[in-house]
């Protein structure tokens, strides 16, 4: 299977087109968050996220809690996909896909240590699809995305085997442990910021060669 790729952070409509350029199979767009590189106003998602080409996809990362502000934010910003970056109240994400029942939603879970694996049964029924960060939501600051740390992919990689929907994988992706990644971890996407961008801005050379870092983690385990 094909290792989908989302690159986050996207700060422009011309960082959106080299992402969509390079094979991008998704762009994440991060609203206000309470740490982290990358946000940006919601009018300029809205901007963003209207130009861009299907099938690419578009993922708001909001860190809104409860099923009506996440509502409200995706109606303001017209993506195709949420990321909800905190681990909300699984009776929201319940209450959201009612709300947003056309919206692919997308649950992040912050891997600190082996109890991220038992939070599947709590929000696998109300979403599409896992995202595994290495944030830390019980933090004075809390930490939701955009560390540039890696976890522990172990555990990433029984979540992968105990989940029955597509996960994807984020936190201090680079070039260099791409193919690593797909191979300890076989996630149905990889998703970064920080590891393909240089002075803040995202770089057209580390971009290509994280996408031939993938593609060669998949000629791999074919």
């Amino acid at each position: 299977m094909r290792t989908r790729v989302k690159v986050c952070c996207i700060a422009s409509a011309e960082e959106a087109a080299m992402a969509v350029a390079a094979g991008a199979d998704a762009l994440g767009l991060v609203a206000a968050m309470p740490s982290g590189p990358g946000p940006i106003p919601d009018g300029s998602i809205a901007a963003i996220a209207a130009g861009v080409p299907p099938p690419v996809a578009t993922f708001l990362l909001t860190s809104e809690t409860t099923a009506s502000a996440i509502s409200a934010h995706i109606r303001a910003t017209g993506p195709t996909a949420v990321q909800i970056v905190s681990h909300i109240d699984p009776a929201e994400a319940a209450r959201l896909a009612v709300l947003e029942p056309r919206i692919r939603r997308v649950q992040v879970i912050h891997v600190e240590g082996n109890e991220a694996v038992d939070l599947i049964p709590a929000y696998a029924p109300h979403v599409h699809a896992f995202l595994l960060d290495s944030g830390r939501p019980n933090a004075t600051i809390r930490e939701l995305g955009g560390t540039g740390r890696v976890h522990d992919w172990a555990v990433s990689a029984a979540f992968v085997r105990a989940s029955p929907l597509p996960v994807f994988l984020a936190g201090g992706l680079t070039p260099d442990n791409a193919a690593d990644a797909i191979r300890r971890v076989r996630p149905y996407g990889l998703d970064l910021c920080s590891g393909i961008r240089t002075g803040g801005g995202l770089d057209p050379l580390k971009l290509r060669a994280f996408m031939r870092a993938v593609r060669s983690g998949d000629s791999e385990m074919e």
